[in-house]
């Protein structure tokens, strides 16, 4: 028989003739397509013969995996350092969730326990109120005089004098343009009976000499003896006799702080005592500068008072 008659079916599958058989399928992964292979189209027959370049199928390209998740952009985790047990990444901070606020550590008075913090309440209260009425007290002194200033006169004064004495001669128009100095001299009783008078000390002088260049001097230095003359004055008419109810007081005052100061000097020596003490003071003008005309006189004036006993009590060192 020819191999070429048509009346062969040599040359065709057994569907049938002039139905090509279905061509052997290619090994490779199953492309997704229809489950049944009836529905798939059948491939045309290939006649036996060397194979061409038109005859082999495409490269097949391999389909995409799955689209990388949102989580999958960030960074690889670093591996764990040796001896650490592997676990997953710590979680970052985002920004829907922000980090809680540090707490805020306590100071101050808000630090200590409620029995401290009341304690210190106590204190600011009573420092409050300490402030308050010596406040209120300077106000009474310095203002004129009125009705509450005249009532409590007495508490005013116990209160300021003679710590917080307040005074205008810093904003005086003509301040003050002399120099006063307070002297005083002693009859003495010596050991033998006898009575000696001794010279004119000058007690301001001693004080100059002490607060020049001194950058802290005390306050009895600068004040004592000078607060305790203008206090003299001020209750003393121009005979030195008391004018006031603070007369006598003013005058036992300066009397102990001279002869306190006398008992420093060892005025009266070994064995002896003050009987006696006189002071006077001693002004003078303070010389205008040389460009000024002004004409002063610069002589001193002074002032002295009448001898003070010496009670047996201050005899020794002014301390009864």
């Amino acid at each position: 028989m020819n191999a070429y008659d048509k009346g062969s079916d040599a040359r065709h599958g057994p569907a049938g003739q002039d139905v090509p058989a279905p061509r052997p399928a290619l090994p490779g992964p199953a492309l997704p397509g229809p489950a049944s292979p009836a529905d798939a189209p059948a491939l045309p027959a290939c006649e036996p013969g060397p194979a061409s370049s038109t005859d082999l199928p495409a490269p097949r390209t391999p389909s995409p995996g799955p689209l990388p998740s949102a989580d999958a952009s960030a960074p690889d985790a670093p591996p764990p350092a040796p001896g650490r047990p592997a676990g997953p990444p710590p979680e970052l901070p985002s920004a829907a969730s922000p980090a809680a606020p540090p707490a805020e550590s306590r100071t101050g008075v808000a630090a200590l326990s409620l029995r401290y913090q009341i304690g210190a309440a106590v204190a600011l209260a009573v420092v409050a109120v300490g402030v308050c009425v010596h406040l209120g007290m300077a106000f009474l002194h310095v203002a004129p005089p009125n009705t509450v200033s005249k009532e409590h006169s007495g508490t005013v004064e116990d209160w300021i004098y003679p710590e917080f004495e307040q005074n205008w001669k810093l904003f005086a128009p003509n301040p003050l343009q002399q120099n006063i100095a307070v002297q005083v001299r002693a009859e003495v009783l010596t050991a033998g009976g006898e009575v000696r008078t001794t010279g004119w000390y000058d007690l301001s002088a001693q004080d100059g000499r002490a607060i020049d260049g001194n950058l802290l001097p005390s306050h009895t230095q600068q004040n004592a003896l000078r607060r305790a003359w203008d206090l003299f004055v001020a209750t003393h008419d121009e005979d030195n006799r008391p004018v006031g109810l603070r007369g006598a007081l003013s005058e036992t005052y300066l009397r102990r702080i001279t002869v306190l100061r006398l008992d420093r000097a060892d005025a009266a020596g070994p064995d002896g005592s003050v009987a006696r003490v006189q002071i006077r003071s001693r002004t003078a003008n303070v010389p205008p500068p040389d460009w000024s005309t002004e004409k002063i006189s610069t002589t001193p004036v002074y002032r002295t008072l009448p001898w003070w006993s010496v009670p047996e009590d201050e005899a020794l060192g002014g301390i009864g």
